[in-house]
């Protein structure tokens, strides 16, 4: 049965069936097809999208508006000081009064429930740019690289997440694992796994994909013949400052490095969601150097840089996969 979309938010990976996620993979596929050969492709014209963010970013806010412009959609851009939603209005007004003026809605902010009112009270598809729980949109941008550097033929891949397994990455990278038939292992300390009801979820995905979903604390054993190595940051976009001492003491056993690179298959990759602090070379990562003497926090700037690595076609992916999210939701 084909797979229809249209008039759909893309709120958490969860909602959608392998199917439809495997769709949106080759319509992103088509996209960069398309943008490398200057193919026009000004498929929804006419229409206007907006962005709410609470929280700032590169990557996600470079995809949404190149991809809309591409599609050729107008772009408003709301940065977190040029909207009343939250202070003088409701969500709930929000959307209703957005809804009105845009076909589309991306949020990025805080609150999974904030992107779900939004969904739920705007009239037209809301997409998710990334709250504390899911990271939607950056799934579909690690799938198609996955996918790239394994000829298309991801099932079976062993994927190994390192780091704080309960943020929105860790969750969300475990979701479309058992979704798209890899198997997922989180590695990190105990206390920093994700719920035990989202496992159980998973691995009842995964039974069914033919894959399997497992937690470890084994660095040497999450590593061993991995196929796709990722980590992300340390401390996410909104936590207290304070709490960096303890998470550089909890995940520095978990920080990739070559040797752990070198447990992995010859032909393993290196993914990470980016921004990452590889080096000091950013106002943060020179202040950590200097309050705690670590200069490489998730992964060591020789992983990062090596061939492995393949965090910027990641990055530039992340245009081409929303792209076609939008034009499989607004179609």
């Amino acid at each position: 049965m084909p797979v229809n979309l249209s008039g759909q938010s893309y709120l958490r990976l969860l909602d959608f069936s392998t199917d439809q996620i495997d769709y949106l993979l080759k319509l992103s596929k088509n996209f960069k097809d398309l943008k490398r050969t200057g193919t026009p492709h000004r498929y929804l014209e006419g229409k206007n999208i907006v962005l709410l963010f609470q929280k700032t970013s590169t990557r996600t806010r470079c995809a949404f508006e190149v991809g809309a412009m591409d599609l050729g959609m107008g772009v408003t851009y709301l940065d977190p000081g040029s909207s009343q939603m939250g202070k003088k209005e409701s969500i709930e007004d929000t959307a209703r009064v957005l809804g009105r003026f845009y076909d589309g809605i991306e949020f990025r902010g805080f609150d999974q429930a904030d992107v779900e009112e939004l969904a739920a009270k705007a009239g037209v598809p809301v997409w998710n740019g990334l709250t504390d729980m899911w990271h939607p949109t950056q799934m579909l941008a690690d799938a198609l690289t996955v996918q790239e550097n394994f000829n298309y033929d991801i099932k079976g891949l062993k994927f190994v997440f390192f780091g704080d397994l309960k943020n929105n990455m860790g969750r969300s990278l475990m979701v479309m694992c058992a979704k798209l038939g890899m198997n997922f292992v989180g590695c990190g300390p105990k206390d920093c796994w994700m719920d035990d009801e989202l496992i159980k979820t998973c691995e009842q995905i995964a039974a069914e994909n033919g894959c399997t979903v497992k937690c470890t604390e084994d660095v040497k054993e999450a590593a061993t013949d991995a196929d796709v190595i990722y980590t992300d940051v340390w401390v996410s976009m909104g936590e207290p400052d304070e709490v960096w001492e303890q998470r550089i003491k909890q995940l520095s056993p978990y920080r990739v490095t070559t040797e752990i690179m070198a447990m992995a298959k010859p032909t393993a990759i290196f993914l990470h969601c980016l921004p990452a602090f590889h080096d000091t070379n950013t106002t943060t990562g020179a202040d950590i150097a200097k309050r705690f003497g670590v200069t490489e926090m998730e992964v060591e700037d020789a992983v990062f840089e090596s061939k492995q690595s393949k965090v910027f076609d990641e990055a530039e992916n992340r245009m081409h996969t929303i792209k076609a999210v939008m034009y499989a939701t607004l179609q």
